[in-house]
């Protein structure tokens, strides 16, 4: 699927200066003030190596994300089929990253939407992938408010740690916003055996 070249010139792609923590475009290379907060909590420092994200969240990609995620179009996740490959071979691949987790959806939501847009942006990418990861909570993220995802207890559970042991992940999911679920995550991952956890998304907000 493909969509028209006016649509996707809307779409505006991060570049220039990021965050080397979470890629949020800034002026400057330095940790954003959100990364510092985190890396100051002893209960989450390094627990995410590092965040890339694509697209910035402005208009047209809010459009597109309500359209494929909350109206149940799936095919709309292949129109970022190359974005996805190319950041995943500049920033990613370097690492020789082993596994790639997508971010779970509770079996409520999965069943109201049909399909884990997550799981789709990992089908793109060129690593074995994992479905090992469980989410209890039925609550949309998008209807917390900053401070709820910030102190929210983790939602996510393994099913088994085996296979993810001394192992380096790529967890992807579509939307950074606070990085607290990717980080709920990670802990989980690395509380049980993981090497390091890192991540990929395709919109930094």
């Amino acid at each position: 699927m493909a969509t028209c070249e006016e649509c996707f010139q809307q779409f505006e792609k991060i570049s220039g200066s990021t965050c080397p923590l979470c890629h949020r475009p800034q002026t400057n290379e330095q940790p954003c003030q959100d990364c510092i907060i985190w890396q100051e909590d002893s209960n989450w420092r390094d627990i995410l190596e590092k965040n890339v994200s694509i697209f910035t969240y402005n208009e047209a990609m809010k459009e597109v994300l309500a359209t494929y995620k909350f109206r149940g179009d799936a095919a709309l996740s292949a129109v970022f089929r190359q974005e996805l490959i190319e950041a995943y071979n500049k920033f990613l691949k370097p690492l020789k990253l082993d596994i790639a987790i997508p971010i779970p959806l509770s079996k409520e939501r999965l069943y109201e939407r049909g399909f884990n847009q997550a799981k789709l942006f990992a089908d793109f990418l060129p690593l074995p992938q994992l479905d090992t990861l469980t989410r209890s909570d039925d609550k949309k993220q998008s209807k917390k408010s900053r401070h709820e995802r910030l102190l929210s207890e983790n939602v996510f559970s393994l099913r088994e740690s085996s296979k993810i042991e001394k192992k380096q992940i790529l967890l992807v999911d579509d939307l950074y916003t606070t990085g607290s679920t990717l980080r709920h995550a990670a802990k989980i991952l690395l509380q049980n055996g993981a090497e390091k956890v890192y991540s990929l998304t395709l919109i930094r907000s």
